[in-house]
């Protein structure tokens, strides 16, 4: 059963992401101030999100416009409220970058490698003569100290062959050919061509009956419902859930956004977080060659991950007591897009909460845990990522990011051996990572917050520890924001609690609430390299900055052929004091992917994630309310 909420708020709060008469608006605000010229482009469009100590906010946007015969690109503020725009402000792509990559690029850059006789000789070297049975991938060119752009915008085109409109391309790359456009000239700025491979030739179609053979016919159906409906209620993008409350967001860049988590504890409702999402993906390549070393995807910051989310589908994507929310974004020409049952809000069970069965008074005692899922799935190309938003009965909050889709794939040889996996004949999956970064406005019990790292410490054997047995839990204050760029430790089991010094619980300690994190490898590329100053926020797990309105993404503003050193590096460079104070984690955690051939045709989901529990934030377990499930066969 499916329940699809209304994206638009009648009047909406400070905070409810832009619905489309306002993205209308901005755009007619626009044409009467004149900035919009016959080749101007919306790159993106959205809330500038007001102060949060003003009392009566204006409604404000915030559009990144780029004129695709000039290359000009503008930085415009835009006050619905006043129907006036705010401020204008040029964007120099040398220091600062360029805007997010146009959908309607990709189908420019067809256009002008069609008419690139170097390109069409290249593709018949490689036996190919007709350009239609070629897919060109137009991807985020990168920036580097070593080839000057001169402030261009670039893309770098790769190539798979398509023998028919239906072929999944990514069986067939065509490999030793890349090519440099420069979108704004419209042309082929240089071709590298280290030789023709031979193209695989075996199917990747794995919808095809010859490739994954009859389906099964042993999987009996699964049915989940709530006769009563779901325990949750959404209006005006307001959530209430069990104890737990907040506003859901959208952004067209982060995906989906987290307002005002708080949880309610007896007669009050506590903060937890004002503001979470993910702020910054990057998907950075291990292949050193010429054609490939500038494979780095930031998907957030170059594309726009928020407007590339999916339409979910009933019995595929989800399960259940379903309730989808519409969110709105902009196209190129300014003009609202809804994207139907982008968001994804459902309970579901994850097992036990908690059980004892007391062998001194008999009692037998079982709680089953529950969750409230809020969620997304974006497409990049050749990867599909899902982000849920979990919510849990005791107070714990999770995130977990899921990929699938299919490798980016280049032909195996000798030469891509050490740094790609065979996943099919003469078929490689060059190794990779995907890292995402969350951004995390914290507000545990209240806006003054400190953060101690914790982790468990051995005792050497002793007068104190004679037997050696003895082990105890150290706690350090992190003081600055060069101090708290920090790492995991799994061995260590460490963990970073975020504690507010101004309160107290029963017991006398601060009440917090510990970041979790998976202790996966952070950046492998060299510190040293091109890569590695454009996405610093990924060599460490942790960093920790005082809140600042401006200081949103952890790559930088701009991130498409950015500059080094922007985002957090820049942000921490003040080392400023964090001990008690409003305060925003920034968190890195993903994947290292080492392609098996089980991971093609396509990829079974692969999963990444941290949790935030509770640690002296309640007196007690919350839980001791939940009920003993209806039917079952658990002591009342």
């Amino acid at each position: 059963m499916t329940d699809r909420q209304p994206s638009a708020d009648p009047t909406p709060h400070p905070l409810a992401p832009l619905c489309a008469s306002e993205i209308t608006r901005v755009r007619e605000i626009l044409e009467s101030a004149g900035a919009i010229r016959g080749a101007t482009r919306f790159s993106y469009v959205g809330l500038a999100e007001p102060a949060r100590d003003d009392p009566e906010p204006a409604r404000e946007a915030r559009a990144l416009l780029l004129d695709v015969e000039t290359g000009e690109a503008e930085d415009v503020l835009v006050s619905l409220t006043d129907a006036a725009v705010t401020s204008r402000t040029r964007i120099d792509p040398e220091s600062a970058g360029q805007v997010p990559v146009l959908p309607e690029e990709h189908v420019l850059v067809r256009q002008i490698m069609a008419a690139d006789e170097r390109w069409q000789q290249a593709l018949r070297k490689r036996g190919i003569d007709d350009p239609q049975q070629v897919y060109l991938a137009a991807l985020s060119a990168g920036r580097f100290a070593s080839i000057p752009d001169e402030g261009r915008r670039l893309v770098r085109v790769l190539a798979h062959w398509r023998p028919a409109p239906s072929t999944m391309v990514w069986a067939h790359p065509i490999d030793g050919l890349l090519a440099l456009v420069d979108l704004v000239e419209r042309a082929v700025v240089e071709i590298v061509d280290t030789g023709a491979a031979p193209i695989p030739q075996e199917s990747g179609d794995y919808d095809d009956p010859e490739i994954r053979g009859p389906h099964r016919t042993t999987l009996r159906p699964i049915e989940i419902s709530q006769p009563e409906g779901p325990s949750f209620t959404v209006r005006n993008h307001e959530l209430h859930w069990e104890n737990w409350s907040l506003r859901i967001g959208y952004d067209m860049r982060e995906g989906l956004v987290l307002h005002d988590i708080g949880f309610r504890d007896g007669d009050r409702v506590r903060p937890v977080l004002r503001r979470a999402s993910v702020a910054e993906m990057i998907v950075p390549y291990a292949d050193p060659g010429p054609i490939r070393f500038w494979q780095n995807y930031f998907d957030t910051g170059e594309y726009l991950l928020g407007r590339l989310a999916n339409s979910l589908e009933l019995g595929c994507d989800c399960l259940g007591e379903i309730t989808y929310l519409d969110p709105v974004i902009a196209n190129g020409a300014g003009e609202p897009v809804a994207l139907a049952n982008a968001i994804c809000i459902h309970e579901e069970d994850a097992g036990i909460l908690w059980k004892h069965t007391d062998p001194a008074n008999g009692s037998t005692q079982t709680r089953r845990q529950r969750r409230l899922v809020i969620s997304f799935f974006a497409t990049v190309g050749n990867y599909d990522y899902g982000f849920y938003w979990y919510l849990y009965l005791d107070g714990t909050i999770e995130l977990e990011a899921k990929a699938t889709g299919v490798v980016f794939t280049a032909h195996y040889d000798e030469r891509i051996a050490p740094y790609a996996s065979q996943i099919a004949p003469e078929l490689a999956g060059p190794y990779h990572q995907h890292l995402f970064t969350a951004r995390l406005e914290m507000a545990v019990d209240g806006p003054v917050n400190a953060v101690d790292e914790v982790q468990a410490q051995r005792v050497p054997i002793g007068p104190e520890n004679p037997f050696g047995n003895a082990f105890r839990r150290s706690c350090r204050r992190l003081a600055t924001e060069q101090q708290a760029r920090r790492n995991a430790a799994p061995e260590l089991g460490r963990t970073w609690h975020v504690v507010n010094p101004q309160h107290v619980n029963r017991l006398g300690e601060h009440p917090g609430y510990a970041l979790i994190p998976q202790g996966s490898p952070t950046l492998l590329a060299d510190a040293a390299s091109d890569i590695h100053s454009r996405a610093a926020f990924a060599a460490k797990h942790l960093w920790v900055t005082r809140y600042s309105p401006d200081q949103r993404y952890p790559a930088g503003d701009l991130v498409n052929q950015s500059a080094p050193g922007a985002g957090l590096p820049e942000f921490t460079a003040a080392d400023r004091d964090i001990d008690g104070a409003d305060l925003v984690l920034w968190h890195t955690f993903g994947l290292t992917h080492f392609p098996r051939p089980e991971d093609w045709p396509v990829m079974p989901v692969d999963s990444c994630g941290f949790s935030l529990k509770p640690v002296g934030f309640f007196d007690r377990n919350p839980t001791l309310d939940v009920p003993p499930s209806p039917g079952a066969h658990c002591t009342a």
